[in-house]
């Protein structure tokens, strides 16, 4: 056994069972960002600079459209709990994201936690720094925060207007990082 550590490639291409993850080739993966296992990523997808996606003892889907910024971690429980992230949701930087369903079209603010069970319904806003306790449902139209977050208010029209505005912006930055060829 070797005393160097296990560098994982570049796409991810390494789970300790052989399961590897099947990644859009129109998928924007940062250099630095691991991708480990059973994860699915769709086309048009970003993945930022220090993310870990972690997908060794249960499966994490994640639509298209969507972007995970720097230095989040998306992970899973054995056996019980998958982790499910639609399409057009927009992830902040530093969230922690285990075990949850994250609806199409939602948005996650900077250093929210999201825990075992959680939904987070389509057209749902979670504050930054907010900590979402295990199996709770987060209503389409509404804004949680707080740690526990609870319901906060309902969104405003400009609130939820701002959901796919913010999907199309790092779609369009996801493009231009991969048009590097990084």
């Amino acid at each position: 056994m070797s005393n160097k550590p296990y560098i994982l490639p570049y796409r991810g291409e390494y789970h300790p069972n052989g399961v590897v993850p099947t990644i859009s080739e129109k998928a924007f993966i940062a250099p630095g960002a691991a991708v480990i296992g059973d994860v699915y990523i769709g086309a048009d997808t970003g993945v930022w600079f220090g993310c870990v996606i972690r997908g060794d003892v249960n499966s994490i889907r994640i639509g298209e459209r969507t972007n995970i910024q720097d230095g989040t971690v998306v992970h899973v429980t054995r056996g019980t709990g998958p982790t499910t992230i639609g399409s057009n949701v927009t992830i902040g930087h530093s969230v922690l994201l285990h075990a949850c369903t994250l609806e199409d079209a939602c948005f996650i603010g900077m250093r929210a936690t999201l825990m075992d069970g959680v939904v987070v319904e389509s057209g749902a806003q979670v504050a930054a720094g907010a900590l979402v306790t295990p199996n709770k449902r987060v209503p389409a139209g509404q804004l949680w925060a707080g740690s526990p977050a609870k319901y906060f208010r309902d969104l405003t029209p400009e609130d939820t207007a701002f959901i796919p505005v913010s999907a199309e912006n790092y779609v369009k930055h996801a493009r231009e990082y991969l048009a590097l060829k990084l």
